[in-house]
């Protein structure tokens, strides 16, 4: 393993690990909140995000995934911005984990566009304040009991139908 002082400043050593909570030491600049690291011990590549900085050049993070196998002085790499996830048309219908990694299983997503996973609200005057019915093409419950757009109702129905048709197009036993 390279030794720190030897490597950039994006580059830092793990030097505790409670669960998912692994401190990190960077010599020199470390890195900013809500930053993307990337932790690759023997082949299992994890990413964590900067949550806290603590004195001596330590930073806290989260990782986001299984930490077994995660050792102290496992090299730790800065991506030098947040987590990203894609958007546009080509994400509808998709399944996608926290770390914009599709994982239904229909191959990798060619996006243009990437944000932020802590990207701001809209402000409100953006934002639509009228209610609208959003029309679901069911007679029954166009007709019974509309759902109101942007409602809860709706996205609860209809992301869970979304959720349950991209999992059914797998067509893959189950082992």
């Amino acid at each position: 393993m390279t030794k720190i002082s030897e490597r950039s400043n994006k580059y830092g050593v793990v030097k505790r690990v409670v669960g998912p909570v692994v401190d990190v030491y960077f010599k020199g600049e470390i890195p900013s909140i809500n930053n993307k690291l990337l932790i690759d011990p023997e082949g299992m590549r994890l990413a964590a995000e900067v949550q806290q900085h603590l004195a001596g050049g330590l930073v806290r993070t989260l990782v986001l995934g299984p930490v077994e196998g995660l050792r102290r002085g496992v090299e730790v790499t800065d991506t030098g911005g947040p987590i990203k996830v894609p958007v546009g048309k080509q994400v509808l219908g998709r399944i996608f984990n926290v770390l914009g990694e599709p994982v239904d299983g229909l191959g990798d997503v060619k996006s243009e566009e990437y944000h932020s996973i802590h990207k701001s609200a809209p402000a409100l005057v953006e934002q639509k304040t009228t209610p609208e019915v959003f029309e679901t093409g069911i007679k029954v419950i166009d007709l019974i009991c509309p759902f109101i757009k942007g409602g809860k109702v709706a996205r609860r129905f209809f992301g869970f139908c979304r959720c349950r048709r991209a999992f059914e197009r797998r067509k893959r036993p189950l082992s």
